[in-house]
């Protein structure tokens, strides 16, 4: 930044300069002509015709320079046919004169006709009344007056302009470096993190660095539950092998005749259950739910029937809104609504009654039983892993905790009420509500 800075401010500085110096020299020089063509003017006014046809000054010039020999400041009146008239300050010189001009525009150039001075020569041709002869008025001042005010203006310019670019230099190196100091101090505070003396970057800094100290802050609460999601995962995943590990290893050691059976049995579970949490780490990976999408109907109707093979005496009724659609992937939205039908068929009298209807951005269901119900103080406890209320009936206890999860991955939400219509459990499980695939 402070490299840019610098070739920014040395482009801009000598583009200004230049620009600065031509329109300074510019204006010095006009007003060196300008004297001159005041001297023209005067002289071409004090001209006359003589008797003899020659022209003179019915009054002197006022400057005394063009009396003194080699002045430095000159003029001189020619025509064709005429000796010219000229100031004492040539003494035995005169100037050239070239052709006559088109028109009688003063004319003004640099010459060098005199050994060891550059003039600056001005020129008009006038025909002057009473005389037929086309006059050339010339008046010459050699440069060094004016090359000299310009070398003064030049040397201030530079002088100028190189004290304005170091101050410009330092003021942006300084501004660079006190501008991103409040980095440094997030460099060493994300050290600190890394090396876990601190947990959040909690350093006071400006209102432009703040956003991103907040982004970052945010960043890290992220990886944080992800990281405890992850844990949490595992153990989930762990328990629920545990249990089938320990059947197989019993009926090994007992040297069970139907050890193969109940190896079969259980490796199935354990492949369901690795299943199973594939695809919730499948969904904690996704983190967007804006982006998936899935129909509710088409996945009840698919758990109806699964369940109602499983469970024959079971009656299961769908009710409710059959275009509503969810953010959520449709493998997690089978295992979330076969979990708790299943549930429902598993632990009721018979009788399942779901309801989807949408209301406020979400999709709501209610999966109704008519089983003995939880009592209150359970509603909450039954979410936690390995919670169960019928030990007598085979499972994990894991189905729940593992909906919860899912559910709140997506942004959802699960409770666990009293069912109005059928006297058993409700559980009301609300998810995002989608109105057209992604």
């Amino acid at each position: 930044m402070i490299g840019i800075a610098a070739l920014w401010i040395f482009i801009l500085l000598v583009g200004g300069g230049l620009a600065l110096d031509r329109v300074l020299n510019s204006a010095i020089t006009r007003n060196f002509d300008a004297q001159l063509e005041y001297v023209m003017t005067a002289m071409i006014a004090s001209s006359e015709i003589g008797p003899d046809g020659e022209v003179f000054f019915n009054r002197p010039l006022g400057d005394q320079r063009f009396l003194e020999p080699s002045s430095g400041l000159y003029y001189q009146v020619s025509g064709k046919g005429h000796e010219p008239f000229r100031s004492r300050s040539l003494w035995d010189r005169a100037l050239a004169t070239g052709p006559s001009g088109p028109d009688s525009n003063v004319h003004v150039y640099d010459s060098r006709e005199f050994p060891g001075e550059t003039l600056r020569v001005l020129e008009r041709d006038v025909r002057l009344p009473g005389s037929p002869t086309l006059w050339r008025f010339q008046v010459a001042q050699v440069r060094s007056g004016l090359d000299d005010q310009i070398g003064v203006l030049r040397h201030t310019l530079v002088r100028s302009f190189v004290i304005l670019g170091l101050g410009l230099f330092v003021i942006a190196a300084l501004q660079a470096t006190f501008g991103l100091w409040p980095l440094r101090r997030v460099r060493r505070e994300i050290a600190l993190v890394r090396t876990g003396a601190l947990s959040r970057v909690d350093a006071r800094l400006p209102v432009e660095v703040a956003p991103m100290v907040e982004e970052l802050n945010a960043l890290l609460a992220h990886n944080e539950k992800q990281a405890e999601e992850a844990r949490r995962h595992a153990g989930n995943l762990a328990h629920a092998l545990k249990t089938p590990l320990t059947v197989i290893m019993n009926e090994a050691t007992a040297r069970s005749p139907d050890l193969a059976e109940t190896v079969i049995r259980e490796a199935t579970t354990m492949r369901r259950q690795v299943d199973h949490h594939l695809a919730r780490a499948r969904a904690v990976g996704r983190r967007g739910s804006a982006q998936s999408y899935a129909e509710v109907w088409p996945s009840l109707k698919a758990v109806e029937r699964a369940v109602s093979r499983l469970y024959r005496h079971v009656t299961v009724d769908i009710a409710g809104d059959k275009d509503a659609a969810v953010h959520v992937e449709r493998q997690d939205l089978d295992e979330l609504l076969g979990n708790l039908v299943e549930n429902a068929a598993k632990y009721g009298g018979g009788r399942v009654f779901v309801t989807v209807r949408r209301e406020a951005g979400f999709v709501e269901f209610l999966i109704e039983d008519d089983g003995p119900g939880i009592p209150p103080e359970m509603s909450q406890k039954i979410f936690e892993r390995g919670a169960r209320l019928d030990t007598g009936k085979p499972g994990t206890g894991l189905g729940l905790a593992i909906v919860r999860d899912v559910v709140e991955i997506y942004g959802g939400t699960i409770s666990l009420e009293e069912s109005e219509d059928l006297g058993g459990m409700c559980a009301r499980l609300r998810l995002p509500a989608a109105s057209s695939p992604p």
